[in-house]
């Protein structure tokens, strides 16, 4: 019996993210259908944020990108980030495909600080990533 985790992430992206890193996320989140050409076609095999309908998540997976004002600047122009969250049931056979999305993720990531966490579905007690220095690691890392 395989194991199975939620995993949430939660950021946000630089306004300038590149185009390319958008429409990679787009499709990892099933919102548009054919796999950018830029994307490596072994390390990103299938969407991996995509909403599953019979999620077994009380409440079900969840998927979002957004752009959104975040504040407003001292010159008075809105500040303008992409708002990404993300919540899935995984298999353990797909844990090891975090790497591919923090790494999609990290270069871009606004704000250094919490990014999401995974939990086995069974466990009270998540494990929580952060985003730093365009990269990634565990928790205070």
């Amino acid at each position: 019996m395989s194991s199975r985790y939620e995993v949430v992430f939660t950021c946000f992206l630089r306004d300038d993210t590149p185009a390319s890193v958008l429409a990679a996320l787009r499709w990892h989140l099933g919102t548009a259908r054919e796999r950018p050409t830029e994307l490596d076609g072994e390390t990103h095999a299938y969407p991996l944020l995509e909403p599953d309908a019979d999620s077994r998540l009380p409440g079900g997976d969840f998927a979002s990108l957004t752009r959104q004002a975040r504040f407003v600047t001292g010159e008075g122009k809105e500040h303008h980030a992409w708002g990404l969250f993300t919540r899935n049931y995984w298999l353990d056979d797909d844990m090891e495909e975090l790497v591919t999305v923090l790494d999609l993720l990290a270069p871009h990531v606004e704000d250094p600080g919490y990014g999401g966490y995974f939990r086995e579905e069974d466990e009270a007690e998540p494990t929580a990533f952060t985003f730093h220095d365009r990269t990634y690691g565990p928790l205070g890392g």
